[in-house]
């Protein structure tokens, strides 16, 4: 990373945020893989613009199922993981994922590209998330059109993404989805969920809780009650009711080596004690955070993969 003046306020692998809302990326967070024909999986990408004015785009998938039938696949919009700060659905490890995730489930994926912080700060990645989702329930695509089932359509994301994912099911459930043949969330998936609170849990890690909220300052400088803001504490005063969350199935996927694992189980504890009408599925996975992402040939990604694929097919 280059050399940059200030103070850090949160540093990691892969960025480092300053105070005055500067960000430094590494190189390896630019890496870009090109949409096309998947060799391995036999799926077939490409990238569209939603909205050319805010840059919102996505990058859709057609798995090789949808070739010669015309028998309409679920649709799974997804939202990448990367704290907010990085990642995209070009970068290698998101398309990869992808590409294996819609050739084993049968789904036709969206990929969404939202803003990043903090030159985008916090809502403008809930506010393209929505504007993504909704452009999926128009039908706008010929993708989504010919070959996606607009009636059975999923929400899923990874960590920071399962943040997006949930919020854009508590907005789905509150308002419905705008369209001119009305499309339906049939259920969601959260894969590692991230949340957190301007109170420390018993069972969390200091220092990691600590790095959340510095970080979460210079992302989401308007945000309502710092960690309190009902999109990253679903617990907060005035928060909506878990029992909105659109959707009759959810699946919640937590890492055995996770600091967020003891969010992502109180959130299912949270959601079975809301009053929610559908039905719920934990599991955890022996690993660290987001481990089927770079290890997606693992035995655990495998098993996790083979989860998700089942939870879409309705299994």
């Amino acid at each position: 990373m280059d050399s940059v003046g200030g103070e850090v306020v949160y540093s990691c692998g892969y960025f480092r945020l300053y105070k005055d809302g500067r960000a430094e990326r590494t190189s390896a967070t630019r890496h870009t893989a090109p949409a096309g024909f998947d060799a391995e999986t036999g799926v077939t990408s490409r990238d569209v613009v939603i909205d050319a004015a805010t840059g919102v785009a996505a990058r859709l998938y057609l798995p090789p199922a949808a070739a010669g039938t015309a028998t309409k696949l679920p649709v799974l919009v997804f939202y990448h993981g990367g704290y907010f700060v990085v990642g995209s659905p070009s970068h290698p490890l998101f398309h990869r994922y992808v590409n294996s995730l819609a050739a084993a489930a049968r789904v036709v994926v969206v990929s969404v590209r939202y803003r990043l912080a903090p030159e985008h700060p916090l809502p403008a990645a809930y506010d393209d998330s929505w504007a993504a989702l909704r452009w999926v329930a128009s039908g706008a695509d010929p993708w989504l059109r010919d070959h996606g089932d607009l009636g059975r359509v999923f929400l899923s994301g990874v960590s920071a993404g399962t943040n997006i994912a949930h919020n854009m099911a508590i907005a789905a459930g509150a308002g419905g989805l705008p369209a001119v043949t009305p499309a339906r969330v049939e259920g969601v998936i959260l894969l590692h969920p991230s949340f957190a609170s301007e109170q420390k849990t018993d069972d969390e890690d200091e220092g990691f809780w600590r790095a959340n909220k510095d970080r979460w300052t210079v992302i989401f400088p308007g945000a309502n009650g710092g960690l309190d803001d009902p999109r990253i504490n679903r617990m907060a005063a005035g928060a909506p009711s878990l029992a909105e969350l659109a959707g009759e199935r959810l699946l919640v996927s937590t890492a055995s080596v996770d600091p967020r694992a003891p969010r992502g189980r109180a959130y299912c504890d949270a959601v079975r004690a809301s009053g929610w009408r559908g039905e719920l599925e934990c599991f955890e996975s022996e690993g660290e955070h987001g481990f089927f992402v770079p290890d997606h040939g693992s035995r655990e990604a495998a098993k996790l993969m083979d989860r998700v694929a089942d939870f879409l097919a309705g299994h």
